[in-house]
């Protein structure tokens, strides 16, 4: 058997980090064992669906790393949904119901005050052909419920009917189906509800594996059954934790909240989104992983709390420098290319600022100082300026190697006796105009005496 999982998201929006943890959970989970990844777009909503979203989706899930083997569009499979809801309607597990939102609303208030639970009474079972004609007459199109299986044999008389399954993520899970009501699967427009389509396109795509956040834990049940109702095996189930903002409030892709669009467009690295999208809310330590097989290896979908993960923005800064100041000079390159860095001084430029830096795009105004000084006019005090006046006299002839910053700045000691913070802050400030920075011996060979000396203040 060939693991085969599926990223299932609605085109109706950007995709934020709470999606890209589902979309990562999977693709890990098929590479750890040689797996197929189906990427299948939930598009029956028709109003909102949009394509430009789709590949939006599908450019993010590239940025991540993740290359699906196959994509699917719900919106080009009706006819599959209509087998099965003719399948389903033959069997007699697909009633029609006439109710309006406000009856079925009245209803659940009457079976609360009679201490009931609020589940559907299945009413439009009673209903006689006559009914249901006069109901159409009256211009009531019907929605389809799909008949559960928690009865021995009176629909009316529903029974504890307990569905268990191994949870990849929560190990042993059962949901009873007598608790919930018959779900509308068809509504009265003729258009899918989420479940139906879901379970028709998993069986037909060979989905062994359906790994998705844990607000669809109770959904699996009624999936369950359904799997069975049409004959089909269930795949394997795994619900992880559901990631909120720092302040505790869920991720939407309608307000854009944490969009993967809006963090590639900030700079952030696509490994520490994954990093951090993967191993915030697990038993692992969140640390920046190199590539996604390295992350698969620290990936176990039972190491996943059961609990909410707030996820912090402010921790992919530190990851994404933690990656930046491993980052060799053939990885960045071609975008620091892009940026305007290149020549014969690129790399060592790279290794000289790659450990200041928050985001790879942070590397320009560095360039910039290199090659034209410090932005502004340095302010500093009049006995700084001479200081570094009397230091710019003693600047050593080129040709210059790797220790030029440390005798240049041993002759300076020597001839000032200043030391320390107050040798070496007038000097950084005068050279770039910055407090702080790459480290100046690695930085004065690449602007050379020329260019120093230019920078007298």
């Amino acid at each position: 058997m060939t693991v085969t999982v599926r990223f299932a998201p609605s085109p109706t929006g950007r995709i934020h980090i709470g999606n890209a943890r589902t979309a990562l959970f999977n693709w890990l989970f098929a590479l750890k064992h040689g797996g197929r990844f189906v990427q299948r777009f939930d598009d029956t909503d028709l109003e909102r669906s949009r394509q430009e979203y789709a590949d939006s989706i599908l450019y993010d899930l590239h940025w991540l790393g993740i290359f699906p083997d196959q994509t699917e569009y719900q919106s080009r499979r009706f006819s599959s949904y209509d087998a099965a809801v003719e399948k389903l309607k033959a069997a007699g597990l697909l009633y029609p119901c006439y109710e309006t939102s406000e009856e079925l609303e009245l209803r659940r208030k009457v079976r609360r005050t009679r201490g009931m639970p609020p589940v559907y009474g299945r009413e439009a079972l009673k209903l006689t052909e006559e009914e249901r004609s006069a109901h159409e007459q009256e211009g009531r199109r019907p929605h389809w419920r799909f008949l559960l299986p928690n009865f021995s044999s009176d629909p009316f008389e529903t029974q504890r009917t307990e569905v268990h399954w191994n949870d990849l993520v929560r190990g042993e899970e059962t949901v009873d189906l007598a608790s919930l009501s018959d779900p509308v699967l068809v509504r009265e427009d003729g258009t899918y509800l989420y479940t139906l389509p879901s379970v028709v396109d998993d069986i037909e795509m060979g989905i062994t594996h359906v790994i998705r956040g844990d607000d669809h834990v109770t959904n699996t049940g009624v999936q369950i059954a359904l799997f069975k109702a049409l004959g089909a095996e269930p795949p394997a189930f795994g619900h992880h934790n559901l990631l909120t903002t720092s302040s505790g409030e869920g991720l939407s892709k309608r307000t854009g909240a944490l969009s993967i669009e809006s963090l590639r467009e900030s700079g952030i690295e696509p490994m520490s989104v994954a990093s951090l999208a993967v191993l915030v809310g697990t038993s692992e330590n969140v640390t920046a992983m190199h590539d996604l097989t390295e992350l698969a290896g620290k990936f176990d979908p039972a190491a996943t709390s059961k609990s909410a993960a707030k996820f912090d923005p402010d921790e992919l800064l530190v990851l994404n420098r933690a990656l930046l100041h491993q980052m060799p000079f053939a990885e960045a390159r071609d975008r620091l290319i892009l940026l305007g860095v290149n020549g014969e001084k690129a790399e060592p430029f790279w290794t000289a600022v790659r450990g200041n830096l928050d985001r790879l795009s942070d590397a320009v105004s560095w360039w910039r100082v290199l090659r034209e000084g410090p932005e502004a006019p340095v302010e500093m005090s009049d006995e700084d300026r001479e200081f570094v006046g009397q230091a710019f006299d003693l600047l050593p002839e080129e040709p210059w190697d790797g220790n030029v910053w440390k005798d240049w700045t041993a002759a300076v000691r020597k001839a000032t006796g200043r030391k320390g913070k107050a040798l070496f802050m007038p000097l950084r400030l005068a050279i770039t105009g910055l407090e702080s920075g790459p480290e100046l011996a690695d930085l004065l060979p690449l602007v050379g005496r020329e260019g120093i000396l230019a920078r007298r203040p």
